[in-house]
């Protein structure tokens, strides 16, 4: 780490700095500079994202939001807030459909990831926020045990940003990692998840293709695996709809690293994933109705990775919370999708809450010990391997993403400390802004995600 250099320029300063854009980071930095440029005059976040683009994993992989919804019995809208703004600008650009899991972890939210690209870019800026993309982030800069700034590295080298507060969004915890705080790696306990490869297919016709029942696709698959003419690793993945007529999506490969933070693993994996994708794209095309005209059409832009970096918080969510849908005192979003496990092998382990129930998410698990300044949002939050296979989705990112976003926007405010913000403040604030922190008795309308189009 740095503690400071003169031969590296500093290129900004800040209020905030949030690193790395996607559900979580974008959230952040939008919902933060909506408070701060409304109470502190002048003042600035800065976003740093690695690609071109805005969303992460919402955008670079997948196509689809897990977690606004409660599985079971009745569909409850468990998000809310800046997540709202994101579904009403999708809508405004085209259709979102709302569908069911495969896997029965609540009503899924499918949009079309390149349109999407385009409402984080209007709402980050609309809020105020300065975007820097192509840059990556490559150390910090300490001031004891205080995070006070970043060194990005791009086309021009490397640059200082300094801020009051930074917000870890990176999902691998690259901050936290860089600046001394205790984290776990994912695999040195527990066996880390597996990453996913996803791609496209278009014409497809959909008609026959849901002909053919859940069963009897999973049937097809296994014996086209157990022919041996078929390199197929997961045996019940996943193909859905999309907005675009006779495209289809997918998540069914599966590929095992030792450690998805580390560039040589990163690069096997993105080649293997796409030879499987091959596979799984001729075993459609050989074994499923509707398929025989398909083509992939589009790969990911990275591979899919679940899991790498968490960071030990001031609390550790666990299992036994999720399974109990525990309350805490310092909530701050909730979640109610099942512990969803893609380990090595054929399948994928799912364990689910009590029916319509919800885990609280504390705050605290987003305060990293030992280090001041920092806070974390998305996946790289403070919990055990089995809690974090539930409160990842992107929709538990995005409520930990507004609630990090005002935290750092109230630390600024009131020249504090995260660790030291009165969680009553907090809690306020993200009431003002159209949090929910409390499990809904009742089950949401039809038109809960502003009017979604069939």
């Amino acid at each position: 780490m740095y503690t400071y250099s003169k031969q590296i320029p500093t290129i900004a300063t800040a209020d905030i700095l949030v690193v790395g854009s996607g559900s979580a980071g974008s959230t952040a930095a939008i919902a933060a500079a909506r408070l701060l440029r409304s109470n502190v005059p002048g003042g600035r976040v800065i976003l740093v994202e690695r690609y071109g683009f805005l969303g992460g994993t919402s955008t670079a992989v997948l196509d689809t939001f897990y977690g606004f919804y409660t599985p079971g019995s009745t569909s409850k809208r468990v998000v809310t807030g800046v997540s709202d703004d994101v579904i009403a600008g999708l809508n405004s650009l085209d259709r979102v459909i709302e569908r069911p899991n495969t896997f029965g972890a609540g009503t899924a939210v499918t949009y079309n990831p390149e349109l999407l690209k385009v409402v984080w870019d209007r709402l980050a800026t609309g809020a105020g926020v300065d975007l820097l993309m192509h840059s990556f982030v490559t150390d910090v800069v300490m001031e004891g045990d205080r995070v006070t700034g970043v060194i990005v590295d791009g086309k021009q080298g490397l640059g200082l940003l300094r801020a009051q507060v930074v917000i870890d969004a990176s999902g691998d915890a690259d901050v936290v990692a860089r600046s001394g705080a205790p984290f776990e790696r994912a695999g040195d306990i527990d066996p880390a998840q597996t990453l996913t490869t996803t791609f496209r297919l278009a014409n497809v016709d959909p008609g026959a293709a849901r002909s053919l029942p859940r069963a009897e696709f999973v049937k097809r698959m296994e014996q086209a695996a157990e022919s041996g003419n078929y390199d197929l690793p997961r045996r019940e993945g996943s193909i859905h709809i999309t907005p675009i007529a006779s495209v289809m999506a997918t998540i069914m490969t599966r590929l095992s690293v030792e450690d998805a933070t580390r560039p040589r693993d990163l690069t096997s994996a993105e080649i293997e994933g796409r030879r499987q994708a091959l596979e799984y794209e001729r075993f459609l095309r050989d074994y499923i109705p509707g398929y025989r005209d398909a083509r992939i059409v589009a790969f990911n832009t990275q591979i899919g990775v679940r899991e790498t970096r968490r960071i030990y918080g001031e609390y550790r969510l666990t299992r036994e919370d999720v399974l109990r849908a525990r309350k805490f005192d310092d909530v701050i979003g909730l979640c109610g999708a099942p512990i969803e496990d893609h380990h090595a092998g054929k399948t994928t382990a799912w364990t689910y809450l009590p029916d319509g129930e919800t885990v609280d998410i504390p705050y605290r698990t987003l305060v990293p010990q030992k280090v001041e300044g920092l806070l974390v949002a998305g996946r790289c939050f403070s919990s055990t391997h089995d809690a974090h296979a539930s409160v990842r989705s992107m929709a538990q990112c995005m409520a930990m993403g507004q609630a990090a976003g005002l935290a750092a926007a109230l630390c600024c405010e009131h020249k504090i400390t995260p660790r030291a913000l009165p969680y009553d403040e907090l809690r306020a604030v993200l009431i003002k802004t159209g949090a929910t922190l409390e499990t809904p008795k009742t089950a949401s309308s039809p038109t809960a995600l502003n009017e979604i189009k069939p």
